[in-house]
């Protein structure tokens, strides 16, 4: 028999979506048998499956302990030993639940193979160090990002350190109660601000997006079934030019793939340094920081210029009174 007492980051799931986490290889079909065999029990007594733990539950599997095992060989990875030091990221800010980072930009958010080192294996080695979590622990919940930013867009990204956390956040994104402001250096003169809608869909095959004012039928340059569409709105103003590029503060209305990118690039002032959406002239990387984060509470986060987009600016003498803009 072992005794499992669950913990907050196991909290507020299912009984059987955590058994199932916790014996991967045991399949569905043998974990519904042993709970209606009463050999998995909640709190000593039987359960149907579909109760929502809490902290503080016992969770009894009366099972041998070599069955427990063969059924957990799925084996966690372990971060501890391949993130850098120089790679290890501090956050800005931390609770309970969540953490929030100001990632560099060359940083994957999520890994796009397994070798990659993201700010999600930086995030777990992080609480694994700060003793908040262990290998163990990772067969039953694993913290990762809430939101998400393109590998050469620095900036602010939002961390779910317990299951609470990474719903609250999912809610708040969804709901668009979390406040997204970016700060985008753009090529042309940009003197007044605006609201930008339109629609937005992904080449799978090119991995960029097309942006449309409206939709109807199918796309005349590209065959994209208008439900492959989705709705899009950007704000933005103008901080400061000098007369040949721009920096702009651009608000994320709703959050899409390259939505900023594309968007600016649309109304021909495209981010300098973007390779997809401009000329990628002028720096080495799309100039586009992650600046501000205003959560549902009223809690407000900056993270400050990376250095490549102050000498962007060239002159310190240029930036002028722009923090007193932001």
């Amino acid at each position: 028999m072992r005794e499992i007492v669950i913990g907050k980051n196991e909290s507020n799931q299912r009984l059987d979506k955590f058994i199932i986490k916790y014996m991967p290889d045991a399949g569905k079909g043998f974990v519904y048998k042993m709970i209606r065999k009463k050999n998995i029990t909640l709190n000593d007594k039987k359960c149907e499956g579909n109760e929502i733990l809490n902290a503080g539950d016992i969770v009894k599997l009366w099972l041998a302990d070599d069955t427990i095992n063969k059924f957990s060989q799925k084996k966690t990875e372990s971060v501890k030993r391949i993130i850098p030091e120089s790679m290890k990221l501090k956050p800005l800010y931390e609770d309970q639940d969540i953490a929030v980072f100001n990632k560099p930009a060359g940083l994957l958010s999520q890994k796009a193979k397994p070798g990659d080192i993201s700010v999600n294996e930086i995030f777990i080695d992080y609480m694994m160090s700060a003793g908040e979590l262990s290998e163990d622990g990772l067969k039953t919940f694993k913290p990762s990002i809430c939101n998400r930013l393109d590998r050469n867009t620095s900036g602010l990204i939002i961390c779910g350190k317990s299951l609470h956390g990474l719903q609250t956040m999912a809610e708040a994104l969804k709901d668009r109660t979390v406040h997204k402001d970016y700060i985008a250096f753009v090529s042309g003169v940009v003197r007044e601000g605006g609201s930008l809608k339109g629609y937005l869909a992904k080449d799978e095959k090119t991995n960029k997006v097309k942006i449309k004012t409206s939709i109807s039928g199918r796309d005349a340059d590209a065959p994209i079934d208008v439900k492959s569409f989705d709705y899009i709105e950007t704000e933005y103003k103008p901080l400061w030019t000098d007369g040949k590029k721009s920096i702009l503060m651009v608000r994320l209305i709703t959050g899409k793939t390259h939505q900023i990118r594309a968007h600016l690039a649309f109304i021909g002032h495209p981010i300098i340094g973007d390779m997809k959406y401009g000329d990628g002239e002028g720096a080495g990387r799309q100039l586009l920081h992650a600046y501000r984060l205003t959560m549902p509470d009223g809690k407000c986060f900056e993270a400050e210029l990376p250095e490549d987009m102050k000498w962007e600016l060239g002159n310190p003498e240029a930036f002028g009174d722009l923090p007193s803009r932001i």
